[in-house]
């Protein structure tokens, strides 16, 4: 049987907003799209930050890691900070 969604290069965003991220602290990441139809690096990036399915979220220590973990796969989550009270 024939696939029927093909991750194709003009289908997705254009721009994905820039990641004002914090030097220190927490953040939150939510994934906001599906792994499936992109490579196997930004599945395993994925699985890397702790994301299991979509809609999953976690909350970790922001490092130079996680941003670049972050950057690879932009358009699959929304991060947002933590404040430290909550």
């Amino acid at each position: 049987m024939a696939r029927t969604f093909v991750w194709h290069p003009s289908k997705g965003p254009r721009t994905t907003p820039k990641q004002n991220l914090p030097e220190t602290g927490n953040v939150r990441i939510k994934q906001v799209r599906s792994g499936i139809g992109h490579s196997w690096r930004m599945r395993a990036t994925l699985e890397a930050i702790g994301l299991k399915h979509h809609q999953d979220v976690v909350v970790k220590p922001i490092t130079p890691g996680l941003k670049g973990q972050l950057k690879q796969v932009r358009h699959l989550v929304e991060v947002t900070t933590v404040e430290e009270g909550k």
